[in-house]
């Protein structure tokens, strides 16, 4: 059995009247409720109790992807894991993960997904979730009705680039790549895809 610790990077600055004065911390929460300067701080806080998880014994930590909301502050949790492989030498970097539907070209989630493996010396856990319809369709404006399929072809090319030796195309029906030849390159023979949960791990 391994223990994660996941942190969600909330907002915790809301008025005690938000729910009374406001319709959803998703989507469309007023902009005038975030401070950057209290961001700034929240960030380093939230960053040094990831690395504290790793220094009492927690396995890995972990980072998620959300948009536009007061739920989460990380956007990018790449930006979080690439931070956190710096400080951190032990626990293993969980992203869990990238919304690759989202992603044009999603070779994009390919290529900073090796440099995460890489740069944190094989720790890296790489997750690939469908999404939550506030992110995906509302956010991002991805038609309900394609979100699937655009999830399954961006799995594919993904899987693609990391096991294809050398230049490869790709021709699917939302992207198509020529020259697909990600560097650096992540072929490590341990890692395992799993299509339908949408999961890669060690």
């Amino acid at each position: 059995m391994k223990f994660h610790w996941f942190h969600l990077m909330p907002w915790p600055y809301l008025p005690n009247d938000f729910q009374q004065k406001h319709r959803s911390v998703w989507v469309d929460p007023d902009y005038r409720l975030y401070d950057a300067e209290k961001g700034h701080h929240l960030y380093h806080e939230y960053l040094d109790e990831l690395e504290f998880a790793e220094k009492v014994g927690f396995d890995g930590i972990c980072v998620n992807e959300h948009h536009s909301n007061a739920y989460g502050l990380m956007p990018s949790p790449n930006i979080m894991a690439a931070t956190l492989t710096r400080r951190t030498n032990r626990a293993a970097i969980v992203v869990m993960g990238n919304s690759i539907a989202l992603y044009n070209p999603p070779l994009r989630v390919a290529e900073e997904f090796a440099m995460l493996d890489v740069m944190s010396g094989g720790r890296l856990v790489a997750g690939f979730p469908v999404g939550t319809s506030m992110d995906t369709n509302f956010a991002y404006g991805v038609p309900g009705a394609q979100l699937r399929d655009r999830y399954y072809e961006a799995h594919d090319l993904i899987k693609q680039a990391w096991t294809d030796k050398g230049v490869s195309a790709f021709n699917g029906k939302y992207t198509q790549i020529r020259y697909m030849n990600p560097w650096p390159a992540n072929l490590d023979p341990r890692w395992r895809f799993d299509r339908d949960v949408g999961v890669v791990r060690r």
